[in-house]
């Protein structure tokens, strides 16, 4: 059999690539990865959880993270519903271990993870495209063909691939096995602002989430003083746009009064984006001798900043899952069901509110939250990404979604003409078709 260059290739230097190759090379095996751009690069999804702070001691990055990061220490949500803005402390929910999490430029966040995989002993190759992956039979390994900024073509021999692709889902979607997310479907634009107008004190780092008619915004202050800002809305808003994208933008923002007065004063430091078909899952979460990791695996609307964490969670439980496959060939179904219930978890726990969120009773909820049944404190454990088990906040999550129900059907004619128009907005939409409504 020809001879293996690398025991794990990961394909993908963001989050969960990093973690994995770092994990991997620290037990041991070694370790390639391979990232088509070079760092620092910028990235949109600047917002961490508590739970992420566990895997950076983990990780020994704790240090620099802290350094480069703006103390988040909760959430605040405005509805343009509700006289009242509506605040959530991390410091009280149920694990009071996890009072808080930072807020980072992606571009040093990132190179700090990837910087550390090298030092861990992984040989990082940025510039380098994945073109081209062969498969073939349990154990036999995998083949990958790329391609560096230079034009040449190179050629590796793995034992196993870690597909950190992000939203290139190489091997799903040569596999087929993306789709687009059936309940829930978005489109974002984002910019960077300086002089946006933040909160006070201790809160300064709080993200903000502003409601408005044609989905929701984030507002995240970063420790330079710059705000990313960004809209997640539904496909016929950004469908519909028919001027240049940062005009469209502000005038978006201009829907939301109160975001518009935080940025009364404010300027664009950045040049403004977007992207479509923002929520997708997979299929499958692993083949005999690779598995998807965070977003090469699954995406799901960002409006509680959980996308972080699951792609460097989904690389822990991935990065054991190989290292058992490599060194006990004979525990690989064990070791690959173990990983495809933790990758379906966290998406799972979130979607749930997420596909919920722009509902009037969820609305009700969020801005009037009360503690019975330690419903609250759930809640906030759910924000903070505290989700895999070792806090017991299953039954009061079970409460809370019974409550929801309830007071969905005390006020069904509007929980029907909810539904019907989430319906319509989700859908996705063919040239010339017409607008929905939030």
């Amino acid at each position: 059999m020809e001879e293996f260059d690398c025991d794990v290739l990961v394909v993908g230097g963001g989050p969960a690539g990093s973690t994995a190759a770092a994990l991997l090379a620290a037990k041991g095996h070694r370790v390639t990865l391979l990232e088509k751009a070079r760092h620092p690069r910028f990235h949109i999804g600047e917002s961490l959880l508590p739970a992420n702070l566990a895997i950076f001691e983990q990780l020994g990055v704790a240090d620099e993270v802290r350094v480069i990061g703006m103390d988040k220490r909760g959430a605040e949500f405005v509805s343009p519903c509700h006289a009242h803005r509506q605040t959530f402390e991390f410091a009280d929910a149920w694990d009071k271990s996890m009072p808080g999490a930072y807020q980072v430029r992606r571009a040093e966040f990132d190179e700090i993870l990837i910087r550390n995989a090298a030092r861990k002993g992984a040989t990082v190759i940025e510039g380098c495209r994945v073109t081209e992956v062969r498969t073939g039979a349990p154990g036999e390994g995998v083949t990958v063909v790329a391609r560096d900024d230079a034009g040449c073509e190179r050629r590796w021999r793995a034992r196993f691939l870690a597909d950190a692709s992000g939203r290139d889902t190489l091997m799903s979607s040569r596999q087929r096995w993306k789709m687009r997310n059936p309940k829930h479907n978005s489109s974002a634009i984002y910019g960077h602002f300086s002089g946006a107008q933040r909160l006070q004190g201790a809160a300064e780092g709080h993200i903000t989430i502003f409601w408005f008619e044609h989905g929701w915004f984030w507002f995240i202050p970063l420790r330079d003083g710059v705000t990313s800002v960004g809209a997640t809305v539904w496909p016929y808003y950004l469908k519909r746009r028919d001027k240049p994208l940062e005009q469209f933008f502000l005038d978006t923002i201009a829907l939301c009064p109160p975001l518009a007065e935080r940025l009364r004063d404010a300027a664009l430091v950045h040049r403004v984006e977007a992207t479509g078909n923002y929520s997708y899952l997979s299929r499958r979460s692993h083949g005999d001798d690779y598995l998807l990791l965070g977003d090469a695996f699954a995406f799901i609307d960002p409006v509680f900043s959980s996308g972080v964490m699951l792609a460097m969670k989904s690389a822990v439980c991935g990065s054991e899952a190989i290292d058992t496959i490599l060194r006990e060939p004979h525990h690989r179904v064990q070791a690959l069901a173990r990983f495809d219930r933790v990758v379906r978890h966290g998406p799972q726990q979130f979607s749930w509110f997420i596909y919920r969120i722009t509902s009037p009773t969820m609305r009700d909820l969020f801005m009037g939250p009360r503690n019975l049944l330690r419903m609250r404190e759930a809640l906030l454990s759910v924000l903070a990404g505290d989700i895999y088990g070792a806090t017991p906040i299953r039954p009061s999550l079970y409460a809370f979604k019974v409550l929801y129900y309830l007071v969905a059907l005390r006020h069904l004619p509007r929980s029907i003409a909810a539904w019907r128009q989430r319906q319509i907005n989700i859908r996705p939409l063919d040239d010339g078709e017409g607008a929905g409504r939030a």
